[in-house]
C-alpha cells in the first residue's frame, strides 16, 4: 500500500531511545506539519547524510513550523547510539517489523548494485496539521534529499 498526497497519514506510535513518540502528538506540536522520514539503518554513509542534512536544517524548519522524526527498523538503543554519535536533535523511532514502513509504502522490493532485495526503501512524508500528506518523496538518494524538501516546502 502506498500512501498518496491529500491521503490521510496512517497513525503511529513507536518506541525511542527516551520513551515514544507518536504521529498525533508531534503533529499537534507542529504549526505547519511533521516531516517523517524512513531510513534502512543508522549509522550506515547514506543514512547518516541524511540525518545530518536534517539536523543543519532543523533550526530553520522548526522556525518555519515544522517537525522532523526519522523511523528505521533498529533498535531504541542502537538509535541513542546513532543520535549521540551525530548530535541528532530530533527523534529517531523504532520500528522493528517495519509495520509503520509498510503502511506509508516505504517498504518492500528495491535494488542495490544491481542486487534485489526486500527492506526499507528510503522515503519522506511530510505531514499537515490536519494529518493528511501533503508532499510523498518515495526511493529517494540521501544527498540532496533534505535541500529539495526544504525548495518544496518554500524555504529555499
Amino acid at each position: 500500500m502506498n500512501v498518496e498526497v491529500g491521503q490521510p497519514a496512517p497513525p503511529f506510535t513507536l518506541a525511542t531511545a527516551d520513551g515514544e513518540v507518536s504521529l498525533a502528538a508531534v503533529v499537534r506540536g507542529a504549526e505547519r506539519g511533521v516531516i517523517v522520514y524512513f531510513y534502512p539503518a543508522a549509522m550506515t554513509p547514506g543514512c547518516t547524510t541524511e540525518a545530518c542534512d536534517f539536523r543543519d536544517s532543523l533550526n530553520s524548519l522548526a522556525s518555519a513550523g515544522y517537525s522532523v522524526v526519522g523511523i528505521s527498523p533498529d533498535q531504541p538503543a542502537k538509535l541513542r547510539t546513532f543520535a549521540e554519535k551525530e548530535n541528532l536533535n530530533f527523534p529517531l523511532a523504532s520500528d522493528p517489523d517495519n509495520a509503520v514502513a509498510k503502511a506509508y509504502g516505504a517498504f518492500g522490493e528495491k535494488k542495490l548494485y544491481g542486487r534485489v532485495s526486500e527492506g526499507v526503501i528510503r522515503s519522506t512524508f511530510v505531514i499537515a496539521p490536519d494529518g493528511t500528506v501533503s508532499h510523498a518523496y518515495r526511493n529517494v538518494r540521501a544527498a540532496g534529499h533534505v535541500a529539495r524538501v526544504r525548495r518544496d516546502l518554500g524555504l529555499g
